[in-house]
């Protein structure tokens, strides 16, 4: 296993950023000819430098567009829970289930040196464990390197002295955690070009190995490879691919609430016509957005603006990491005193578990009132009744609805998967600002691939949970690999 030198990350990040070069030969065979004769000795200097030149220019080249990734997995807390998709890393490239998390930032897999880690998975796949030594590309993070000196504000990075490896620390906010150490390794993806051009492309990305976890990741319930961090930090896989002009810095989802789930995961932007924004509040960790007010049927609760005032312990969130959804206390009471007089006569009211619930014997949209989460810049999100209550059970015949919001006392407002789903999102970091639109997750979606970093293209029409393509380019071969690795290590 290498351990490479301090300049390898930012080098290696930028030249190795694409896995494509394809040429075309005519029908007539060409001569070749020396560059320089056969008598003529260059030092080997001369050669690497022009060699790096050559690759500089191939490289130059490079077009970026849309990745695409599967999801699967419901919001569903009684099913799955969370939404997850695959990828793939490593050579030869071996597939990893992970969860699609943008509360926070790094991906990381579990390792194969992790012995408390689960073993098995309640979610009927089989868990799969990264091992960087049967990677012929892997390399670690030595503690020189300038990532492994910074400050992550999502994790906690420090240096394991006797194996010189850059080690970090996370806390999720329910309490669960991952310790482990950081790998540079190809990820390999679908990478769609323009109007039906699917390209099977990689990239070399920076990614935890998790040695250690606790709290829930422990339990095998719903066990998974690894958690997929979609944050703004600048080692989340957005932020190291759109930094090379790979990707747009946009990314966006579709989670399909009912049925069998599933959705659209695309670093890139879909479009569609009735996607309203709001700006991201700067200078925060986690994709806060100014919640303003909200209104049930239209009328706005008696809420003070102050409770969703954005601080170090307050705020609103955007979180595909949590399943529910969690309203501070000063606007949960009034929320759910509002839908409870709304619906109570036609539905009957009742407590299961400490939760406000409902007996329920006809439609939803029928007894029960629209929900408006007024943001910041006047957009809206309207909630259907089955996006802020979940299915319990059964009760004497009629179905048992509870508030899926829960009570926060002080703290973070956060909006999971029980808002996203059944919605178009966009994490527009280009411009600070998210949009979305509600919508038919198994329906395609319209998407843009950029051509420039300032000019978009209409890239098509994507598909619900498809991320398979023709194979248009080839991979760097292991032999390519090494020898760019030489021109920068010397």
């Amino acid at each position: 296993m290498r351990v490479f030198k301090v300049p390898i990350l930012a080098s290696l990040a930028a030249l190795l950023s694409l896995s494509v070069v394809y040429c075309s030969f005519p029908a007539a065979f060409l001569s070749l000819e020396r560059a320089l004769p056969p008598s003529h000795r260059v030092e080997l200097d001369q050669l690497l430098a022009r060699d790096r030149v050559r690759h500089a220019r191939l490289l130059q080249n490079v077009v970026g567009g849309v990745v695409n990734f599967s999801v699967e997995g419901t919001s569903d807390p009684y099913l799955v829970g969370l939404y997850f998709t695959k990828v793939k890393l490593g050579s030869p490239p071996k597939e990893f289930n992970v969860q699609i998390d943008t509360g926070s930032d790094i991906l990381w897999i579990t390792c194969n040196s992790c012995s408390d880690c689960p073993q098995s998975s309640g979610l009927g796949m089989q868990l799969n464990f990264y091992d960087s030594a049967s990677s012929s590309t892997a390399g670690l993070i030595p503690c020189t390197d300038p990532m492994c000196t910074s400050s992550f504000h999502t994790s906690s990075t420090e240096c394991l002295t006797q194996s010189n490896q850059c080690s970090y620390t996370f806390q999720y906010g329910d309490g669960s955690g991952t310790t482990g150490y950081y790998v540079l390794d190809a990820l390999y993806f679908d990478m769609i070009l323009g109007q039906s051009y699917i390209a099977n492309s990689s990239a070399f990305v920076v990614f935890g190995c998790s040695t250690y976890q606790s709290g829930d990741l422990t339990k095998t319930d719903k066990a998974v490879d690894g958690i997929f961090g979609f944050g703004q930090g600048s080692l989340s896989v957005i932020s190291q691919l759109s930094s090379r002009g790979m990707t747009p810095r946009v990314f966006s989802h579709c989670l399909k609430g009912d049925g069998n789930g599933g959705g659209i995961l695309v670093l890139g932007e879909i479009l569609e016509p009735s996607i309203v924004y709001s700006p991201l509040v700067p200078s925060q960790p986690h994709y806060n957005l100014n919640l303003q007010s909200i209104a049930v049927n239209g009328q706005t609760l008696p809420i003070d603006p102050a409770a969703f005032t954005t601080s170090n312990s307050r705020g609103t969130i955007v979180d595909s990491g949590t399943t529910l959804s969690y309203l501070v206390e000063e606007a949960f009471d009034p929320f759910v005193s509002a839908i409870t007089s709304a619906a109570s006569q036609t539905v009957t009211p009742t407590i299961s578990k400490g939760n406000q619930c409902y007996l329920v014997s006809t439609s939803l949209a029928d007894v029960f009132p629209s929900v408006s989460l007024n943001f910041a810049g006047g957009a809206s999100m309207v909630l259907k009744p089955e996006e802020y209550l979940m299915r319990t059970g059964i009760i004497e015949g009629a179905a048992m609805w509870c508030i899926g919001f829960q009570k926060v006392q002080g703290g973070v407002t956060i909006l999971g998967d029980l808002v996203l789903k059944d919605k178009i999102f966009v994490y527009d970091l280009a411009r600070q600002r998210i949009g979305w639109a509600n919508y038919d997750c198994s329906m395609s979606v319209n998407v843009s691939v950029t051509s420039s970093k300032d000019e978009y293209i209409n890239a098509g029409q994507l598909n619900h949970s498809s991320s398979s393509g023709d194979m248009l380019f080839k991979h760097l071969t292991t032999g390519t690999l090494v020898f760019l690795m030489h021109l920068l290590w010397s």
